[in-house]
């Protein structure tokens, strides 16, 4: 080594072999150094702390104080379930059928607004405490007693995309993480051979894509993973394509790899994910088969859910159903449900979603689920689990009161509604009101996320205290916001 005329740093090989000389400039030494500098950098970003695991693994995490649930199963309703054909009664829209709105109301997604326009279907009360439901769902009304219906959702956004994200990352845009990937982080997977976050893709992903089933800046470890029980292959590349022996050789080159990357980069959340992911896979090539057999349930439990119907959209939906429940008994974290096409003519993203030939829609959609949401509640039940698991059923938003066109209704984020069951809820009641009309949300006004703190409270997490450090910033679920709904909550 030694500098030449020039005044520029040299490298010599040894003088055995022929003269090779590469001249290095301070800026051209800078440069090829420095990956080092950024994985020193690197290491100091993963060391922030957080309330949850540093290191973002997978295993069981101790919760912030008792928990009333250990897994959620959520039913989602994607396109925008009508609150005032479904479990918000509106006597008044009868009286006044056909007459303009009597105040101004805001614009709609495509404000083509006509009169008031009363529900298709009949109400009546169920269970003891009496709560409405339509003729819509007739099985879930058998299930009153079990049920907490909040009238008082409200969301910031009226557009499909937005909303979709908005409810299950809490922001109306991609790049942050789901519910579901919030859940998994701050408790860890309870399955060893099961991933903490399964999202059913046997119905349409909702608009706005699989992202909303994102781990976000979360490790990936904490990632939906999608599962396809209605498929012969349930999970892409889940049956091995070589010998056991081999594959086990070739995954143990490969963690070897790994961890001598990571510990040449230092502790890196991503690729300690990457590692897990590797044995988790191997793993579920048993597991996920396992789950998927349903040979060992009764003929009784398959006509529960409604596995026995001719109309496909059930079957399928009766089948993510009781998938869902075979899964929260393997100690799957978190459940979603994708919503089926009822054989309206709606996209398969959002079947809910009746600007047109709202009854048709409405009814094809309600008998696909209905049968199999109450049967998964009274699976769960009769067998304990309901006691530690929180079921979801909710859309994006609720729909107007008011006709679009001439048999349709527009999308409304003012006010709508949801319900929930299982462990720690109220069960048998009525929380919170829209007005007269189902329009606006006027007593106990309620946000997504005020659901997200609800969530997080009854798994033993404290919204406030979840946190990530992210790009300089400490992040969470709720954002700045949300306040627990204790009025539905024992």
């Amino acid at each position: 080594m030694g500098y030449n005329s020039n005044g520029r740093f040299f490298m010599q090989r040894n003088l055995n072999h022929p003269p090779w000389r590469v001249p290095l400039s301070r800026r051209e030494m800078l440069r090829r150094t420095s990956v080092g500098f950024g994985l020193t950098a690197l290491a100091g970003l993963m060391a922030d702390p957080s309330y949850a695991s540093s290191t973002g693994g997978g295993a069981a995490q101790v919760p912030h104080f008792a928990p009333k649930v250990k897994n959620v199963i959520f039913a989602y309703m994607s396109g925008g379930l009508s609150h005032i054909d479904s479990f918000d009664p509106k006597p008044r829209l009868q009286k006044e059928a056909g007459e303009p709105m009597p105040f101004e109301t805001a614009r709609t997604m495509f404000n083509q607004d006509g009169n008031i326009w009363p529900s298709p279907w009949e109400f009546h009360n169920y269970g003891e405490a009496g709560i409405p439901v339509s003729d819509l769902f007739p099985h879930i009304a058998g299930c009153a007693d079990d049920i907490a219906v909040i009238r008082s959702m409200t969301a910031r956004f009226m557009e499909h995309a937005q909303a979709n994200f908005y409810f299950h990352c809490g922001q109306p845009f991609t790049g942050f993480p789901s519910m579901g990937a919030w859940t998994t982080y701050g408790l860890g997977a309870e399955s060893q051979d099961l991933p903490g976050f399964v999202v059913m893709g046997s119905g349409g992903i909702p608009l706005g894509g699989i992202n909303m089933f994102s781990s976000g800046f979360l490790p990936a470890v904490h990632q939906g993973s999608f599962l396809h029980p209605d498929q012969e292959q349930p999970l892409a590349n889940v049956r091995p394509h070589e010998p056991d022996a081999r594959q086990r050789r070739r995954l143990a080159f490969i963690r070897e790899m790994d961890e001598g990357f990571l510990a040449r980069a230092g502790e890196d959340a991503q690729v300690e994910a990457a590692i897990r992911n590797y044995e988790t896979a191997y793993r579920m090539q048993s597991a996920v088969p396992e789950l998927c057999d349903l040979s060992g349930e009764t003929e009784a439990t398959r006509k529960l859910y409604g596995l026995d119907s001719t109309h496909p959209p059930k079957q399928n939906y009766a089948l993510q159903c009781l998938t869902a429940r075979r899964l929260i008994e393997r100690g799957v974290r978190f459940v979603e449900l994708t919503m089926v096409n009822g054989g309206n003519k709606g996209s398969m993203s959002n079947p809910w979603d009746q600007h047109t030939d709202l009854i048709s829609g409405h009814t094809g959609n309600a008998f696909s689920v209905d049968q199999p949401v109450a049967g998964l509640l009274k699976d769960l039940k009769s067998r304990g689990l309901l006691e530690e698991t929180l079921v979801i059923f909710s859309g994006e938003f609720g729909r107007t009161p008011f006709v679009q066109g001439t048999n349709g209704r527009d999308h409304n984020p003012y006010g709508f509604s949801l319900w929930l069951a299982g462990g720690g809820i109220k069960a048998g009641t009525i929380y919170g009101a829209t007005d007269e009309y189902g329009y606006n949300a006027v007593e106990g006004i309620r946000t997504i996320h005020d659901l997200h703190a609800t969530v997080l409270h009854l798994l033993g997490i404290d919204h406030e205290k979840l946190t990530y450090r992210f790009g300089g910033r400490d992040f969470r679920l709720t954002d700045v916001h949300g306040h627990v709904i204790h009025e539905v909550l024992t």
